[in-house]
This record gives structure tokens, sequence and C-alpha cells, in this order.
């Protein structure tokens, strides 16, 4: 049987029962024998309905709400209303669509009803579930999408499942743990152990994250890394002297396209990654079904993949190169040497625990992801908010995950050892989400 979280699963059939008019329910899925995904679909008659365009422009809005300072909670992790909006925007689509299983919110709406007005609908209830605040921008961009979508009982029809399929999944992420008060974080003091870092000494974050319910892993130590080499291991030495020597601030052998690599990759990771999915999906023209699944396999594979990496990194609590670097007089290793003032080139450090590294674990599973859908070999170029001006180009998803992942060691925010790490994590995670969602309906091609 294809697995969900057994809270999340008793939650949907309550939210079922409440609903009937909307026969909420979540599934209970059978596990599919195969992660791949098939091929985009050739686009339907009708251009309107077909278009993926209105997801690309809800990431959009989204990524504008996330980058808006003051407007993400910041007790709330990115990845999960990423994965929130999106499942609601698969789930409302493919109640019209029914070629592929539901991720959660199982409903059998009428064929005649719009899609893309369904689509609309739950991505402004779920925005304005998750970001009150932001309603009248939210509200403004609503109206201008619906205002595609032809008035009549097609547009009215795709509305309420939209609006229910969005009600019904925000009410069952609700007590997923994201909201809870952390302890005080209590650092370590022994060498090895997780501390804050200069110059800056930020306050640990998202501590307990790792407790929170994955949207489709088991649990989310389910493929939690083996311990980090020991700081007295040849490994650990060659990995630390790695940014140690590339990933200063004042480093004389990192290269300059190494420098640019370091600083350009700066950003929230997940955002790279949704704008990645953006340019391909538009440039393959991939219809709203497939753009919806797409974006809900990627978000979903993200969210659970930062679920993963925060259980790992505040299970072993790995302190961060700049301490390890400034204290290596006290790691017992021959084959290290500190540098009490040595600082990364980035400057600040981000404010959790080395191991495994966050940009490798979701560049990974992204890649993963969008793979599964296009094959790897797709060219696309991005751009930084880090570092203005400049384009970097791509002809494959592999190349830019591992370029990702590679970064933080120019910029002296991780070593190889937690990037290894990061990437097989990332790539279990992903592997795990596409063998158990979103998979095609058995009886899809009678419905037909």
């Amino acid at each position: 049987m294809k697995r969900i979280s057994p809270r999340l699963f008793s939650l949907g059939f309550v939210i079922g029962a409440l609903v009937a008019a909307a026969a909420l329910a979540a599934g209970a899925y059978a596990r599919g024998p195969d992660k791949s995904m098939p091929a985009p679909r050739a686009a339907k008659a009708t251009p309107q309905e077909a278009s993926g365009q209105p997801v690309i422009d809800w990431n959009q809005v989204l990524l504008s709400i996330v980058n808006s300072p003051g407007a993400q909670p910041a007790n709330v992790q990115p990845t999960r209303n990423f994965a929130i909006v999106h499942a609601a925007i698969y789930d409302a689509v493919n109640a019209i669509d029914r070629t592929h299983q539901p991720y959660l919110i199982s409903l059998r709406a009428s064929r005649g009803a719009s899609e893309t007005a369904a689509a609309d609908a739950a991505a402004r209830t779920a925005l304005v579930g998750l970001y009150p605040a932001q309603q009248s921008i939210v509200d403004a961009d609503y109206t201008a999408q619906l205002a595609n979508v032809p008035d009549g009982p097609a547009k009215e029809q795709g509305i309420r499942v939209g609006e229910q399929v969005a009600a019904g999944l925000l009410a069952i992420r609700a007590s997923d743990g994201s909201n809870a008060t952390a302890p005080p974080f209590v650092p370590g003091s022994a060498p090895g152990d997780y501390r804050s870092t200069p110059p800056n000494f930020p306050t640990a974050a998202f501590t307990t994250w790792g407790q929170v319910t994955p949207f489709v892993l088991d649990r989310s130590d389910q493929f939690r890394p083996a311990p980090p080499p020991a700081l007295t291991s040849n490994a650990y030495a060659t990995a630390l002297n790695e940014v140690e020597s590339l990933g200063s601030a004042t480093s004389t052998t990192r290269t300059a396209d190494q420098t640019q690599i370091g600083t350009f990759w700066n950003a929230p990771i997940q955002n790279f990654w949704n704008q990645i999915a953006e340019a391909v999906a538009r440039a393959r023209h991939s219809d709203l079904p497939t753009t919806a699944r797409l974006f809900a396999g990627l978000n979903l594979s993200l969210a659970d993949s930062a679920i993963a990496f925060y259980d790992a990194k505040y299970t072993y609590r790995l302190w961060r190169p700049v301490t390890a670097i400034r204290l290596a007089d006290t790691d017992g290793n021959p084959n290290t040497v500190a540098d009490p003032s040595w600082l990364p080139l980035s400057g600040n450090t981000a404010a959790d625990p080395s191991y495994p590294g966050a940009h490798s674990t979701i560049s990974a599973a992204g890649a993963d992801v969008l793979t599964s859908f296009y094959g790897d070999r797709q060219s696309f170029s991005l751009t930084s908010p880090t570092l203005p001006g400049i384009t970097r180009s791509f002809t494959s998803f592999g190349a830019a995950a591992r370029e990702a992942g590679l970064s933080r060691i120019y910029a002296g925010q991780h070593t190889r050892v937690d990037h290894v790490a990061g990437t097989r994590l990332g790539g279990d995670v992903a592997e795990f989400v596409l063998d158990n969602v979103l998979l095609p309906a058995r009886s899809a091609a009678r419905a037909r």
C-alpha cells in the first residue's frame, strides 16, 4: 500500500465526514510499481483550459510573498506552504481531470467544471489561509486570473472544487506540528558540538522542524543519514581543510567562478528550484494537469526533504565550519589547523547545524523530480537576488544540483561531508515521493 502519514490519513476522513457535499476524504493509496512520471501530454483543444500558466502565475505570487520582508512567519519553514498550495492546486485540477490519483483530498467533480477556475480558487483559498495579512494582494491576483475564465456553470463549479479542496487540505495540515513552540535550544560545548556562529551569533532556527508531520514520508527519520565521520578521521580532516581553503572570505585558492557560484546560490534554495520548474514547464508548454502535478511533486519532495534534513541536523548537531576551523586545535585531529579569525565568504553562517547540507538535499530532490517529468538534459538559465546582473546557465538539472550543493563549500557554509550526505538524502526522499503519490489512475484510460 502507498503510505501516507497516519495522522493525515485519519484527519482526512474526519474532513470528509464534515463536508459531505464535497465528498472530502483522505485516501489510502496503493503503492505504485514505477517512480517514473509520464511525458507531458499534448495540449487539449481548449487553449485556455490546457495552459499550465495559472500554476506558474500562482507560484510567482507565492514567491513574491515569501520574498517580502515579514510576510513569511519566522517559525514556519517556507517549503511547507509551497507544498500546501501546490498540493491543493493539484488535487483540485485532478478532481476534474481524473487521470491520476489524488494526493490527499479525493473529490469527484463534474468533467465540465473549469480546471483553470479550480486551480485559481484552490491557490487563492490556500494562500489566504496561510497568509491572511496578504489577502488584499492575493484577491487582486485572483480577480485578474478568474477574468480569463468565461463566466458560466463551468467556472462556478471549478471555483467550488478549488475552494473545497484547499479548505480540506488546510484543515488537515493545521495540526501537523508546524506551529509548535520550540523549547530553548541548549548548545553543546564539546568539540564537534553545534553552537551559535560568529560574527552575528544567531539563535538556532527550526530546532523542532524535524518533528513536523511529513507530507509523504512515513516519518522524518526514514532516510536519516549515518553519523558524520569522527573528528579524528582522515575524512573529517580532508573535508574541513577543503572548506577552510576554498570557503574563506580571504581565500587565495578559490577561483573567480567559484566565488561567483558561492555568492549566486546564497538565496533560499527552494526558490531556485521553483523558478527552474517555471522556466522548463513554460518552455515545454506543459498543460494544466501536468504542470499542477509537476509543482505538487516538486514541493511535496522539497517539504519532506526539509523535515528530513532538520531531523538529521538536530540529531547529530555537528558544528559549522566556522566553529570547527576556529577551534580545530581542540578536535584531536593532527591533520587540521586552527585559524581563530577565520570567516566564510558569505559572512554570516546559517543558523542550524552543519550535517547534512540543506542546499544539497533540496537540490538533489528537485533535480530528481524534474528529471522524472522531462529527462535530465534540459537547458535553462537562472538569476539570483544575491548577485544581481549575473545569469548562470545549465544544460541539465543534475548540473544545477551539483553546482548548488558545491556552492556551500565555496561560501564557507558546509563541508563536502555535508554535501554528500545531503545529496543522498534528497535523492532518497524524492524517490519515495515519486513512488508513492500522484501516480496514474488505474481507471484513467477507461474514464477517458
